[in-house]
């Protein structure tokens, strides 16, 4: 440690009180001071994450922000407080659960960095890496020059020149994958340059700072080699010991079965012997746990489910006391003076100076474009607070003020200069919808699934799109949708998609090692089918944004969402989760196309059925208008499939019908009601030219008087396979159908089907047709209920919402 004063250690406290009835006060003992301690730490830190969330800020800040709040800069300064909430006989308590929170913090970001993709590099990416260390440590050893000559007086040369090079010159991984990943730019080639390199970084970064660490441990050149070797000792044994154990762990553990309880215990028990390890060698003990969570083969489930069993505990209580705890430490009123705050300004600079120019230096010389370079060296100037172990005093409060100053800048310097997000041009994105005037031309599906329980039905109902081999082909874009949280597993997940590119395109990997890329692969070997598997990580209340983003870039004619509830036994619908719900309502009012809701109800069973075994009947409801033109052009494709028989079931209303039997609602449609007439009329047209081609369709037109009457024929169809409906069809007929149902983005039609009271075991697809704006009907079908227009409010302020093309079609 490097430090200019010799700390006396009071008086140990008692563990616990007997209560305040027996005359003791809680505050005196360490169980309740540190519980007490804890939950202001806890609800501070997300408080201000929550006021930060605007600024798109990382939730390290606010707890670096929450840790210099509390110590002696602000509330600290009221010394009743500080020796009542944090005196200083709670130190030794709260800095050992500190520490032994950021053992297991340092594992969870061993875990996060993949040793092989270091392998991987490229010279582009391992260049800007060598060049976003070397100048910055070169610049920071000057400035460890100026500060020993003024505020560090007396503290050992060697270490800290080492560590203020090494302060300046990292770069905080998991930081800089949550930035990106919130940015939506981390599978852009600025967003994998930076990963890539900020892995060489951090691994470079952290040999340095063992060795800052080791040489601070003793005067004598023989010990500090001693430990040095004893240091590199211990990796070669973990690099050669440990990932077989837990290749054999894992598969123990196969994917889709919980982790057992041993191995969790085991590998909590390997992580705090490595600590115990390292710190016996003399070097810091949270060394001994980023050791092991980097050997730990990355293969499978196992490694993302030992973060979601231990990320929980430490992130969320026992990190933010390494926070809090370094803000006891943290008095910006040591800064005082021009000299204090020149060296601040100093420090500042220094650092900035040092990584983005350094980075943007070298990636022009690697013709790597301007703004991009320039956003690469803003990325590369992130900090966190983990690599400030070994300071205190003022030296500390500067360095900690300039990693908040350096890693809060980021964010918004990143979207002043880069904006990677291009729209298609107009000329290249031709078919918006399915129903076309060249019906032969390649269709282009962006289907979208939340889990692998989507899959089986979503690759069915790609079966029955394929149409005939003389057309062009069908292109598939299977999505996986994951939320991006919080959580460091968020951060895991995004590590490994990474590789695979938004859209997370599966080139390049292994396909044992995705159940989901292996289905979809042997679903592309049996047939004429292209399909891309994608992954998207986002919060869910930008997910939309990239589904849309993604189908614009793909220029796909139609987005397939699931629905967010799911059969059970009984056969009644379920609720997922609410957040799907929201994601589809504003794919459908903002996507670049049309847009399917799968209703699943177990669509060709719970595996894919091939080819040859096909056989299903799907029924199409037409009312009128685009959307119902939309799904029947679907189903007219999927009629083409020889196991495949259409039934289309068009309601005329009687002539003779009391008009006051019939509730009329005059919305506003897309056109006048003549001009949609004579559309129905000319596409209905076309369908029955098909019938003649194709003995797989038969159609039926049913003329009704009533809204009841025509339920009861829909009732008569439950036992087809799947239904096609449009989201707003447009008629009289629908106007008084199920108006109380409770998922009105499903329209008239597809509400009924999905009601409690209509017993069917039949998928149901509800289809909107793209147009460049929403009817005000339609429109006004998303935004039912108080809730969900408070949610969109909210979600229009925090993001700008993207613009709509005109129809092209």
């Amino acid at each position: 440690m490097v430090s200019n004063a010799t700390l006396k250690c009071p008086a140990p406290m008692t563990a616990t009180s007997n209560g305040v009835f027996q005359g003791n006060d809680p505050l005196d003992f360490a169980l309740p001071l540190a519980i007490l301690q804890i939950c202001m730490v806890v609800v501070l830190s997300r408080l201000l994450a929550f006021l930060l969330r605007p600024l798109r800020q990382p939730r390290v800040i606010a707890e670096i922000v929450g840790g210099v709040l509390l110590g002696p800069s602000a509330l600290g300064r009221n010394q009743t407080y500080l020796n009542k909430i944090f005196p200083p006989k709670s130190y030794p308590v709260l800095d050992t659960l500190a520490n032994m929170g950021l053992l297991f913090f340092m594992f969870l970001v061993g875990l996060e960095l993949d040793p092989r993709s270091l392998r991987r590099t490229g010279k582009k990416a391992l260049s800007i890496a060598l060049a976003g260390i070397s100048l910055p440590f070169a610049l920071g050893i000057g400035v460890s020059f100026v500060l020993r000559g003024t505020i560090s007086k007396g503290v050992s040369e060697a270490p800290f020149l080492v560590f203020m090079g090494v302060a300046l010159s990292i770069t905080a991984f998991p930081v800089l994958a949550r930035i990106l990943a919130e940015l939506k730019i981390l599978t852009t080639d600025v967003g994998r340059m930076a990963m890539s390199a900020a892995a060489v970084n951090d691994v470079a970064a952290w040999i340095l700072l063992a060795l800052a660490i080791a040489l601070s441990g003793s005067h004598s050149p023989i010990i500090t080699l001693w430990v040095l070797l004893s240091g590199a000792g211990f990796v070669l044994l973990c690099a050669f010991l440990v990932p077989p154990v837990f290749r054999w762990m894992a598969k123990q553990s196969p994917e889709g079965e919980p982790v057992d309880e041993l191995f969790v215990c085991a590998t909590l028990c390997i992580v705090l012997a490595a600590g115990f390890a390292t710190d016996a060698i003399g070097i810091q003990a949270l060394f001994g746990g980023f050791i092991i969570g980097v050997s730990i083969p990355k293969d499978g489930p196992f490694a993302g489910s030992l973060v979601e069993k231990i990320e929980d505990l430490v992130s969320g209580l026992f990190l933010p006391l390494y926070f809090v705890s370094s803000g006891l430490k943290t008095n910006v009123a040591t800064i005082h003076g021009g000299q204090s705050w020149g060296l601040l300004v100093l420090v500042i600079c220094t650092a900035c100076f040092g990584k983005i120019v350094g980075t943007v230096v070298v990636s022009l010389l690697c013709k790597v474009p301007f703004q991009e370079a320039l956003a690469l060296g803003f990325l590369m100037n992130t900090k966190g607070l983990v690599e400030l172990i070994v300071l205190n005093d003022q030296t500390f409060a500067i360095m900690v003020l300039m990693a908040l100053f350096t890693t809060f800048i980021t964010t918004p310097l990143v979207i002043a200069v880069y904006k990677p997000a291009k729209r298609v041009r107009r000329s290249a994105y031709k078919y918006r919808t399915i129903q076309r005037r060249d019906p032969n031309t390649k269709l282009r599906i962006l289907a979208c699934f939340h889990s692998t329980g989507n899959v089986p039905s979503l690759i069915n109902l790609i079966e029955a799109s394929r149409g005939t081999e003389k057309r062009t082909g069908l292109c598939v874009y299977a999505m996986h949708l994951m939320e991006l949280t919080e959580r460091s597993s968020a951060i895991l997940m995004v590590h490994k998609a990474r590789r695979n590119g938004l859209p997370f395109s599966n080139r390049g990997v292994s396909p044992n090692s995705n159940q989901v890329v292996v289905a979809f692969e042997a679903f592309r070997q049996l047939s004429n089918v292209y399909i891309g598997p994608m992954t998207a990580i986002s919060a869910m209340n930008s997910m939309h944004e990239d589904i849309c983003g993604s189908a614009e870039r793909k220029t796909a004619a139609i987005i397939i969402l699931p629905f967010h509830k799911h059969q059970r036994l009984d056969g009644q619908l379920e609720t997922t989760r609410t957040d799907f719900r929201y994601v589809n309502k504003r794919v459908l009012e903002h996507a670049p196309c049309s847009v399917g809701i799968l209703v699943d109800r177990g669509l060709g069973g719970a595996t894919h059925v091939s080819a040859s075994n096909v056989d299903s009947v799907i029924t199409a409801l037409f009312f009128g208008g685009p959307d119902d033109r939309e799904a029947l052009a679907y189903g007219a494709r999927m009629a083409e499939h020889p196991g495949i028989s259409l039934v289309v079931i068009r309601f005329l209303v009687s002539p003779n019908a009391v008009r006051e039997n019939i509730a009329l609602e005059i919305t506003e449609a897309r056109g006048s009601s003549d001009e949609l007439s004579a559309r129905d009329e000319e596409f209905i047209g076309e369908i029955k030219e098909k019938i003649s081609k194709n003995g797989s369709i038969k159609y039926d037109e049913r003329v009704v008087s009533s809204a009841a009457e025509a339920v009861g024929i829909i009732r008569e169809q439950s036992r087809c396979n799947l239904y096609l409906v449009g989201r707003m069809p447009v008629g009289q007929l629908v106007a008084n159908m199920n108006r109380n149902s409770d998922c009105p983005e499903l329209g008239p039609v597809g509400g009924l089907l999905t009601s409690p009271d209509f017993q069917t075991a039949a998928s149901v697809l509800v289809v909107q047709q793209y147009h460049s704006e929403l009817s005000s009907s339609s429109f006004a079908s998303l935004k039912v209920g108080d809730e969900e227009r408070e949610m969109a409010e909210r979600d229009e302020e925090e993001e700008e919402t993207p613009g709509r093309d005109s129809d092209t079609n």
